[in-house]
């Protein structure tokens, strides 16, 4: 709860009239407790998940041979009680796994230092902490994730995601509420170690929610900006390791390539690309 009872008091903190964004935080968050805002970030998470997969769901139901170019699986079809299936599992995860864990992680928050207060951010400044946060995200999932491939941890609790051979939006946090915990770890990692304002903190989180069901979407379309950042795995990168499933040892970073091939869990995925685009230059010569 900010500590001023008027937009003047919190102008002469600040030492300077507030921004319209100021403002407007001002206004909302100035009699919500630190841990209401904190909890916000739940809501956000079902709200974005339930709303980012309409547009790869509305896809997959209206399939045809000029869709099918875009599926990388393009022989798996889903239905829509398959995807209203999915996202059924997936709500009781949130209620039961993901929702607990946000409300009983407050007190990590106030101990790293999330603050709510006055000034915000600048774009400049979140920018670079996101940034930080997916390079720091990606290193600790993959060795989470890798580490969710030895025997023990697929049986008993990875599995579950690898239900979906040919991954669809909806399935992005489709898994173990184990693993949940585990992967939700490395997503914590970053704003442990460079804290910063709830708004980037919120912001964080939406994001690499909208890479992960963008990621586990199925299709892989040339047009999307996410191509041209540098080291970026996406759709096909990761549809791969869903593809191989339990035995897979390639690809098990979350949002980059450069752990896949500094650690040389790369080559199946590698080797098959290279297959695939030369067999589609044999075609385009015929």
């Amino acid at each position: 709860m900010l500590p001023y009872q008027t937009l003047q008091e919190a102008e002469i903190s600040v030492g300077r009239n507030l921004t319209f964004g100021e403002a407007l935080w001002f206004n909302y968050s100035a009699r919500k407790s630190d841990y209401v805002l904190y909890c916000h970030n739940t809501f956000f998470l079902f709200i974005f998940y339930t709303v980012l997969p309409l547009p790869y769901v509305i896809v997959e139901l209206m399939r045809s041979k000029k869709i099918d170019e875009f599926k990388i699986q393009p022989k798996i079809k889903n239905s829509m009680s398959d995807i209203i299936d999915c996202y059924r599992k997936v709500i009781l995860t949130f209620v039961f796994a993901v929702g607990p864990l946000q409300i009983f992680s407050y007190p990590l928050i106030q101990i790293i230092g999330i603050r709510t207060s006055l000034p915000l951010p600048s774009g400049w400044e979140m920018f670079c902490q996101i940034l930080v946060y997916f390079v720091i995200e990606d290193y600790a999932n993959y060795w989470l994730h890798r580490l969710l491939h030895c025997k023990w941890g697929y049986e008993n609790i990875h599995k579950v995601h690898h239900e979906y051979t040919a991954p669809i939006g909806f399935a992005a946090p489709y898994a173990h509420w184990a693993e949940i915990i585990i992967l939700g770890l490395a997503s914590f990692l970053g704003p442990v170690i460079v804290p910063g304002h709830m708004i980037t903190f919120w912001l964080w989180f939406i994001l690499r929610q909208m890479e992960a069901i963008e990621t586990h979407s199925g299709y892989d379309f040339p047009w999307s900006p996410l191509k041209y950042i540098p080291f970026y795995g996406g759709s096909h990168f990761h549809d791969y390791h869903h593809y191989v499933g339990g035995k897979s040892h390639s690809n098990f970073a979350s949002v980059f390539t450069y752990c896949d091939s500094i650690y040389g869990t790369n080559k199946g995925y590698r080797y098959k690309k290279e297959v695939f685009e030369k067999t589609r230059e044999k075609l385009k010569g015929m």
